[in-house]
């Protein structure tokens, strides 16, 4: 399959019938798989009422069929057609984040979606993405997006095209290129399908600003507990890894020169994930600063373009530091140790 590649800039108005746009909905409408950029990262978007669209994702992803997907849309109209009634505190919610990072759990209505973006579950998760492109692509295709990260199941997601065309190319019918992301990291999920709301996957949207809207939200325990399964769509399986092993650490900068002294010794090549304040203290064979440890909306923001660039110097183990684990700093943290298996080294 040849995949197409169209550049859009997100600072013109964009329109439904701009010509780029127009062909990646029609491509949708033909039940192929395109992937668009959203404030957060890529996604690999297909027609979420099609079972033949849907199982496109899957196989170009590589993903197991048992992880339900998000389903974007780009109108409040759109939720009415494929979910069913939502609680006060959903609508709170959606009045105050969206268009933005933030995915809600809702009751499915059934016979609409697919199956397979449900995963067989009476719920479906949805958001309405924050980013001009995304929502001139699902209003032009008239059709709900379902859309996982644009990456091969397992790596790192992609915040540039270059990222979507290194894992993708020859998979998927197409690529829009809007440019870099904005947030860096996936929608925060709640579900809303219970009385109590339930945060299912930090993301871009923290649990502080969430509880400052509806009252206090529960935590999913697959987020807390090892022997738990988180149950958030993109959450079931080691994710956001390079290619090689990683692990997290809290420990001090001279406690992280002499494991990478250790490692060097046995004749690996190590690398460092860091930030700018450390950046030219360790002497390792790469060393890469994903932002700001005083700002830590900039790490989410590199952390995954960071984690990629491992794989392009080859490096044999990463050693990355750990981070604040309280509000944004909840979600990088949460794709650390996914990248890392959960191996921490004290």
């Amino acid at each position: 399959m040849k995949t197409k590649r169209w550049t859009v800039d997100v600072h013109d108005k964009l329109s439904t019938k701009d010509p780029q746009i127009a062909q990646a909905a029609d491509l949708l409408r033909q039940n192929e798989v395109v992937a668009f950029p959203t404030e957060t990262v890529y996604g690999l978007g297909a027609n979420a009422e099609s079972t033949e669209a849907v199982m496109k994702i899957y196989e170009a992803k590589g993903r197991p069929s048992d992880n339900p997907l998000i389903v974007h849309i780009a109108d409040i109209s759109q939720l009415d057609r494929i979910a069913g009634p939502a609680s006060e505190k959903a609508k709170k919610l959606m009045k105050q984040f969206w268009p933005g990072a933030l995915t809600l759990v809702l009751p499915c209505k059934p016979g609409v979606l697919s199956p397979r973006v449900t995963a067989g579950l009476e719920t479906v998760a949805v958001r309405m993405p924050d980013h001009p492109l995304a929502l001139a692509l699902i209003r032009s295709s008239g059709l709900p997006i379902a859309a996982p990260s644009a990456n091969l199941s397992g790596k790192p997601s992609p915040t540039r095209a270059e990222h979507v065309e290194h894992d993708l190319n020859g998979r998927i019918a197409g690529i829009i290129d809007g440019g870099a992301t904005g947030l860096g990291v996936e929608s925060t999920v709640i579900s809303c399908s219970e009385d109590m709301p339930v945060l299912l996957r930090p993301g871009g949207i923290t649990k502080e600003q969430i509880e400052e809207e509806i009252g206090e939200v529960l935590v999913d325990k697959g987020l807390t507990e090892k022997n738990e399964t988180p149950i958030s769509p993109g959450m079931k399986y080691t994710h956001y890894a390079p290619s090689a092993p990683l692990a997290v650490t809290e420990g001090s900068a001279e406690r992280i020169q002499a494991l990478v002294r250790e490692y060097q010794q046995s004749g690996k090549r190590v690398g460092v994930l860091t930030t700018e304040e450390r950046a030219d203290i360790y002497e390792a064979d790469f060393v890469k600063s994903c932002g700001r440890r005083d700002q830590l909306e900039t790490v989410a923001a590199s952390l995954y373009d960071a984690l990629r660039s491992f794989d392009e110097v080859k490096v044999d183990f990463i050693i990355a530091e750990a981070f604040p684990n309280t509000g944004v700093g909840h979600a990088i943290m949460n794709r650390l140790m996914k990248a890392a298996g959960g191996k921490v080294i004290h």
